[in-house]
């Protein structure tokens, strides 16, 4: 069995501030964004919190119409702000039941190389069961799969599951499985919460249940922790912490109910040595497929971006009944952008610059003998 994990970075659409030349272009629309997200959710609005609003209105190209550059504003019903000829913006409602609505991510389309390179990672990397992180829907996500890596001459898996997460950018994860390894049972986490009543997880961490064509029930556990991108450190840090530890306490409850197969994937946003991860990392008998003694990291130890050691974020854990079962493992950078004098590894053709890329992040794989 040929099992793999890719960070698509979203298949048809993303959002506009995502889209952008660097993560730090886009990094201020996404703060503001979510500092307005979260004023607007408050019950009751002080006088203080209407001034930020207004501001962060401004700030986002929302003065003159609720359709801004990167955010659209639904006003469904109620009075939730004026726009005086004098200009600036003045919020009326009191609170959040004064008015239906809610504050959106503009979406645009993913470059068609760009889309076309991911398909062509999901065709050459032919795993058996893929972990996907960054799609949009499970819709998307089945038409991605049976239209364009059907059209680029792939063989479309059997099965696509994914269930909508917790993050308002539309950046879910999902399973796909080729025939011969359905996905049965099927567990979200997505309502998990923090004492803060918070929910734990950016996403959600679902808990898929596939057997092989043996017969064998193997669990996996996709993910992708908080980022780094906007937050600031110590908060997006102790978050993605919170997440780790969450995930080792749901895999240790699965070892004590009996599983032994357990795969726990994706994109943790965060590297090997780092304290947010020990507790999933140091804190469980996991195994890293870097650390497998037939795996091939293809000269670079890192799997986003130019692939050096600060960039080792994308993981594929196992459990050791599985580790123990691995033939052969590697990282799959085909469809990223190489970069340029010297190129750092073959890519495809139509990988021509980094907005053709399929993704900043390559896909790990792992051949288990199971």
């Amino acid at each position: 069995m040929k099992l793999a994990v890719y960070n698509v970075e979203n298949l048809f659409d993303r959002a506009k501030a995502m889209n952008l030349d660097s993560w730090e272009k886009g990094r201020p629309v996404l703060e503001k964004f979510a500092a307005l997200n979260a004023l607007l959710g408050q019950i009751a609005y002080s006088d203080a919190d209407k001034s930020q609003m207004a501001d962060l209105m401004v700030e986002l190209g929302l003065e003159k119409s609720d359709t801004g550059p990167f955010v659209l504003l639904r006003r469904n019903r109620g009075g939730l702000l004026r726009r005086p000829k004098t200009g600036g913006i003045v919020i009326d409602a009191d609170g959040r039941a004064d008015w239906v609505g809610s504050l959106e991510l503009r979406d645009e389309p993913i470059n068609e190389h760009a889309m076309r390179n991911t398909a062509r990672v999901m065709i050459d990397l032919d795993a058996d069961v893929l972990g996907v992180v960054e799609a949009e829907s499970r819709p998307v996500l089945a038409a991605f799969n049976g239209e364009i890596v059907r059209a680029l001459g792939g063989n479309p898996y059997r099965h696509v599951m994914l269930i909508d997460g917790n993050d308002e950018r539309g950046i879910d994860v999902g399973l796909m499985s080729r025939e011969g390894y359905p996905i049965g049972a099927l567990r979200s986490h997505v309502d998990d919460r923090l004492p803060n009543g918070q929910p734990v997880f950016s996403r959600d961490c679902p808990q898929f249940e596939v057997t092989t064509p043996g017969g064998t029930r193997l669990l996996v556990l996709v993910n992708h922790l908080k980022s780094k991108g906007y937050g600031g450190k110590a908060a997006s840090d102790a978050r993605r912490k919170a997440q780790a530890a969450r995930i080792a306490e749901i895999y240790k409850g699965l070892v004590d109910n009996g599983a032994e197969h357990v795969a726990i994937i994706g994109d943790f946003n965060d590297t090997p040595g780092s304290e947010p991860l020990a507790p999933l990392l140091q804190g469980t008998n996991l195994r890293d497929i870097f650390d497998h003694p037939s795996f091939d990291d293809g000269g670079y130890p890192g799997t986003y971006g130019l692939c050096n050691a600060v960039n080792k974020i994308d993981y594929l854990l196992l459990s050791p009944a599985l580790f123990d079962r691995v033939q052969t493992g590697g990282v799959f950078r085909k469809g990223m952008w190489p970069g340029s004098r010297p190129k750092r590894w073959d890519a495809y053709a139509e990988v021509g610059r980094p907005a053709d890329a399929g993704s900043d992040h390559a896909a790990v794989w792992a051949e288990i003998d199971i």
